[in-house]
Order: structure tokens, then C-alpha cells, then sequence
């Protein structure tokens, strides 16, 4: 019998990308015989609207709302929690150590995000040619070049695209055309592993693609909170069936 496995994540309340996105890479990881898995994922929502450097825009990461979702996670017995979403890469790499430590001590369940599963993942590739792609304005991209630079990885501008929106329920709307030409751009200045920082971005889809193109590693967002996930269960994600649609990553 397949080995069950409930993951209970927790949304930004206008993301429209990440569920469906997530389920798509689930079902990938259930239909793999050798992983032997039965994975359910169980969404709760909290609000996020607007992703800004301001006072208000940075409230919506509190831990008050982030505990809630998770303690109504925590009643369906989820085994593991994820926060599928990117805020501590400009709000400072802290906020989701104090993010996971809070939650596991309300709910007794371990937990991870996106970031933790990206800055995982980024340990064992190479530092001194990563490139960034966010659909933000550009001084939260800036921020979150500041902070990799606090853990000694370097984001050149030059290796740095960004779409200049602010309103979350917009950057769902960046199209593939649009994505591929920020890929093509940092690639082109010498960028072999590439950030997809928001997990309302529908690019997850196209990893392989830019990889098989431009021999580079891909790590976005949606996939890294299912990766980091996994990982904290200690349950293998090499996957012939996954990596045939989503990437190198698995």
C-alpha cells in the first residue's frame, strides 16, 4: 500500500497560481511507482493583497494571521506545513526561522516554505552565478538581492529581472512570452542558476523548458514549499515522472 502523506499549506489569500500548480506537481510525485506515495494537499488561506516596502504591505506577514491558518491546518492532521509564500526573502531570512519555530510549537507539526526549500536546495549549486525573476517592483527585488548578499550569494543587477507590480492578484498574470524574455535576459548575462521568487507566478511549468534550452538550473517557488516539504518527512523527491514535466529540481 502507498504510503499516505497529508501536506497542509498555507496560501496568500489572492494567489491564484499556487493551488493548482501544487496539485499538478503532486499528482506527478503520486503517479511515480517507485516513490510509492499517496500525497493529499490541504490548503488555508490568509490575507495577502498588496507586496510593498511599506509598514501596512509587511503587516499581512504577521505571525498572529500566518498561526491561525496553521492551527487549521493542524485539524485536518496535516504531517507537515508549508508557507507557499516568499516574504522572507525581502522581509529578512529571520521572520521564516521565527515563522516554522512558532508554528511547530502551536500545532505540534513540523513546518517549512518556499524559501527555506530554495535556500536548501541552493547549498549544493553553484553561488556566484544566480539570477533572480519576480514579477515586484524594484525595490523589493532590490531587498531581496540585499538579503542573498547577507548569506554571501551575490544576484548582480544585471542577472536580476522584475516586472514592476504590486498588486498580488496581478502577477498571476504574467504570460509565458513575458517570463520566457526575463529568463532569456539574465541567461544571456551569465546566469546558470535561476530564482523564481513569488509562488503566484505561473512559471513552474516552464522550468524544464529553459533548462533543456539554456543548460541552467531553475528553482521556483511553488515547487521549492513542496520540495522543502518533503524533505522535512524525510521522503526521497527524485522522480523520473516529475522531472519529465517540472525539472531538473526533482
Amino acid at each position: 500500500m502507498p504510503r499516505r502523506i497529508r501536506l497542509g499549506i498555507i496560501v496568500p489569500s489572492s494567489n491564484t497560481a499556487l493551488e493548482p500548480l501544487t496539485q499538478q506537481i503532486v499528482e506527478s510525485l503520486n503517479t511515480d511507482p517507485a516513490l510509492d506515495l499517496f500525497i493529499t494537499v490541504h490548503f488555508a488561506r490568509m490575507r495577502v493583497t498588496m507586496i510593498a516596502l511599506s509598514e501596512d504591505a509587511n503587516a499581512q506577514f504577521a505571525l498572529t494571521p500566518m498561526l491561525d491558518a496553521a492551527r487549521l491546518l493542524a485539524d485536518a492532521k496535516v504531517d507537515v506545513i508549508g508557507w507557499s509564500g516568499t516574504s522572507t526573502s525581502w522581509l529578512g531570512f529571520a521572520t521564516d526561522n521565527l515563522l516554522c519555530s512558532s508554528i511547530e510549537e502551536a500545532t505540534g507539526i513540523p513546518a517549512t516554505t518556499a524559501v527555506r526549500g530554495m535556500n536548501l536546495l541552493l547549498e549544493k549549486l553553484p553561488k556566484d552565478t544566480v539570477g533572480l525573476v519576480t514579477p515586484y517592483t524594484h525595490d523589493v527585488n532590490k531587498a531581496i538581492q540585499e538579503n542573498y548578499s547577507s548569506i554571501g550569494i551575490s544576484i548582480a543587477d544585471d542577472r536580476s529581472r522584475y516586472a514592476g507590480l504590486s498588486d498580488n492578484i496581478t502577477f498571476a498574470e504574467l504570460d509565458e512570452p513575458t517570463l520566457d524574455k526575463m529568463i532569456m535576459g539574465i541567461v544571456a548575462n551569465g546566469a546558470k542558476t535561476i530564482l523564481v521568487m513569488c509562488t503566484n507566478v505561473r512559471a513552474a511549468q516552464r522550468a524544464k523548458c529553459w533548462e533543456q534550452q539554456n543548460n541552467i538550473k531553475v528553482l521556483d517557488s511553488v515547487v521549492t514549499t513542496v520540495i522543502g516539504m518533503m524533505d522535512i518527512l524525510g521522503l526521497s523527491t527524485t522522480s523520473t515522472v516529475a522531472a519529465e514535466k517540472w525539472g531538473a529540481i526533482f
